[in-house]
C-alpha cells in the first residue's frame, strides 16, 4: 500500500508562536502553494491513477488544501490532528511561564504540555490510524495532515529513529510517501 502524506500549507501565525490544535487560518499564498501541492502529487502519483481513498485531519488547514486537490469529501480523522500543547497553544514560546516546559525541553518524547499530548501519545495514536489502514484493500491512500503526523508515520514505516527526527520535518505543502 501507497501512503501519500501531505502537509498543509504555510499559516499565518507568527514565528515563534506555539499551535497544534488550534484551527489557524492560512497564509495568502494558499491558491499559489495549493497548485503547487497539486503539481506535487500528479509528479508523484502514477500516470492515470487516483487515491483510493482519502483522510484529511479536521483542521481546516488540512481539509482546504484537500478539497483544493479535488478531494472536498475526505475522510475526517482526529488521530490526524497535530500535538494537542494544551494550555500552551497560541502563546509565545518565549511567554509561557510553566515549569513543565523545561522539563518538556528536556525529554519532549515523553512528557506533555501542560493540559496537552506528549509526542509518545501522538505517535500512538497515529500507529492506531496507520494500524486500521493497513488492513483495508486500498492500493493508494492520501492523508493530509500536519508535520507531527507525518513524522510519526515516517517513525512507524522505520523511515529513520527518533533521534535527529526533526531534521526531517515534512516542509508546508510537502509530500511524503510512505509504503506499508
Amino acid at each position: 500500500m501507497e501512503l501519500y502524506f501531505v502537509r498543509h500549507t504555510s499559516v499565518a501565525v507568527p514565528p515563534g508562536v506555539c499551535y497544534g490544535r488550534t484551527d489557524v487560518p492560512l497564509r495568502d499564498t494558499f491558491g499559489q502553494e495549493a497548485a503547487d501541492v497539486r503539481a506535487r502529487l500528479a509528479e508523484l502519483l502514477p500516470a492515470g491513477t487516483a487515491f483510493d481513498h482519502v483522510y484529511t485531519s479536521p483542521l481546516s488547514r488540512c481539509t482546504r488544501l484537500a478539497a483544493s486537490c479535488g478531494h472536498p469529501d475526505a475522510e475526517r480523522d482526529d488521530r490526524l490532528l497535530e500535538l494537542d500543547f494544551g494550555a500552551w497553544e497560541m502563546r509565545a514560546y518565549d511567554d509561557i511561564d510553566d515549569p513543565r516546559l523545561e522539563e518538556w525541553y528536556a525529554d519532549y518524547l515523553n512528557v506533555a504540555p501542560t493540559r496537552g499530548e506528549s509526542f509518545a501519545m501522538q505517535r500512538q495514536r497515529v500507529a492506531h490510524f496507520l494500524d486500521e489502514v493497513r488492513r483495508r484493500p486500498w492500493q493508494r491512500v492520501g492523508v493530509f495532515t500536519h508535520a507531527g503526523v507525518v513524522l510519526c508515520a515516517e517513525l512507524y514505516a522505520g523511515h529513520f529513529g527518533c533521534d535527529g527526527m526533526f531534521g526531517h520535518l515534512t516542509p508546508y505543502g510537502g509530500v511524503v510517501r510512505i509504503d506499508l
